[in-house]
């Protein structure tokens, strides 16, 4: 058995690139307690609260219940359900799930096989990652989820595309080496420093590697751009979510009086964010409602 084809092949509701890592995240979780009990089982009861915050955190708006995993992850064949009255799940009623008792585990199959080629557990979680997130937040989800990642590569598949190397220096050449949401370009020499390629629809969800896909942005944007603080609206307008909250200066400098402001480029010639990406952005990162435009 290919744990790791089975992985990729996770049943997710889906629909027109429609975010849905609800499975991935209670896998990651399971796999990082594994690591330090490779016997214990999850209760659900008890860990309600850490996979709702996780999906708050990772998912997308529309927010949905830990049960939802919790049951339907068991059709997957790496995870099993059980209670008080025995073997199996009782539904996606989180009062049901508290009352029975149920606690989770990976199915004993995966558990052996975990056991016995330690490197398993790191392409699982590569494929995971690789799949479901875009990777300026993979290193900080493993630290959420607490998973030791193992520096192991997973196998190529028909699930894993190959990224485009040239996207970097086309995107950043088109916004002509400046962050388009502030205007940094920051440099060491001839060489931009701080500066990232940054994908408007995740590769994860299709996301193609190409210009009309692509912005220049500074670390600090970018990582705020893929947790959904920041997004472009009509009129390539910078958005910032009103859920976000900073009292500093600074925090107001760099975050809240981009509201409103035009992105930064590209550079004549060159075809600015195509509007489904724009589009997408919005309605599966981009954290719930903009604030009006800054005047000060």
């Amino acid at each position: 058995m290919d744990w790791v084809e089975r992985t990729a092949q996770l049943r997710q509701w889906t629909r027109s690139g429609v975010r849905a890592p609800h499975k991935p995240l209670l896998l990651l979780y399971a796999l990082s307690r594994f690591q330090q009990d490779s016997e214990g089982a999850l209760l659900y009861s008890a860990v309600e609260d850490d996979l709702g915050r996780l999906l708050t955190e990772y998912g997308p708006g529309n927010r949905t219940t830990p049960a939802y995993p919790f049951h339907h992850l068991v059709s997957d064949g790496v995870w099993e359900v059980r209670t008080e009255r025995g073997p199996g799940s009782p539904g996606t009623r989180v009062m049901e799930l508290r009352a029975t008792g149920a606690t989770g585990r990976l199915t004993p199959e995966l558990r052996m096989a975990l056991r016995r080629e330690p490197s398993l557990l790191g392409r699982m979680t590569r494929v995971l990652l690789d799949l479901n997130f875009t990777p300026s937040l993979h290193g900080e989800l493993c630290e959420a989820v607490g998973l030791a990642l193992e520096e192991a590569e997973a196998p190529a598949s028909s699930a894993r595309r190959q990224r485009d190397r040239r996207m970097r220096e086309m995107v950043l050449t088109a916004y002509e080496y400046q962050c388009a949401f502030c205007g940094y370009d920051g440099r060491i020499g001839a060489v931009p420093v701080g500066l990232e390629a940054a994908h408007v629809r995740w590769w994860a969800f299709d996301g193609p590697d190409d210009i009309e896909n692509g912005l220049c942005l500074c670390s600090l944007h970018h990582k705020l751009f893929d947790k959904g603080v920041l997004g472009i609206g009509e009129g390539h307008r910078i958005l910032v979510s009103q859920s976000f909250v900073g009292r500093s200066a600074a925090a107001r400098e760099h975050v809240v009086m981009l509201a409103g402001r035009p992105v930064i480029g590209p550079q004549p010639g060159v075809r600015p964010i195509a509007a489904a990406h724009r589009s997408w952005h919005t309605s599966q990162v981009f954290q719930g409602s903009p604030r009006p435009a800054t005047t000060a």
